[in-house]
């Protein structure tokens, strides 16, 4: 059993998705750092609330006094719709990068693909002399 997880883990598809897993982790911090640094601020500034979205809520008990989001959430049940605003926002960029990257990756595959059909070697004479004779039977009116 030892031999056949050892056969598993080495695997390369098992190697590329502990990979993608380690990017995909540091990939998310720069992209909340994009969100929480240089987006939030702005939509807050536009916005006039401040430079915060994330601790906008509203209170669901009479208990909730705090004005910050984690020390209402300690006080009572509140309804946080501006950490879900940040996290939809957050999701958005991220879903959009990733969009980019795979539209940029796809025109770098046609790309490869034209110059891989362009560096195709022709064929033989003899068969290109029939593939000739084809087209000129093909362009011949029926009888």
């Amino acid at each position: 059993m030892l031999n056949e997880f050892k056969a598993f883990i080495a695997r390369g598809n098992v190697m590329d998705l502990a990979v993608g897993v380690i990017i995909g982790a540091a990939f998310n911090k720069i992209v909340e750092s994009i969100v929480n640094d240089l987006v939030m601020p702005v939509v807050g500034a536009l916005t006039g609330g401040g430079f915060d979205f994330s601790n906008y809520f509203i209170a669901l008990s009479s208990n909730v006094t705090a004005t910050s989001l984690a020390a209402a959430r300690e006080q009572g049940a509140v309804f946080a719709y501006g950490n879900f605003i940040t996290v939809l926002i957050n999701f958005l960029i991220l879903a959009w990068i990733i969009f980019l990257m795979i539209k940029g990756v796809n025109r770098m595959r046609a790309s490869l693909e034209k110059e891989k059909a362009a560096e195709a070697a022709p064929p033989p004479e003899d068969v290109q002399l029939l593939i000739e004779i084809r087209d000129l039977l093909k362009s011949r009116p029926a009888v």
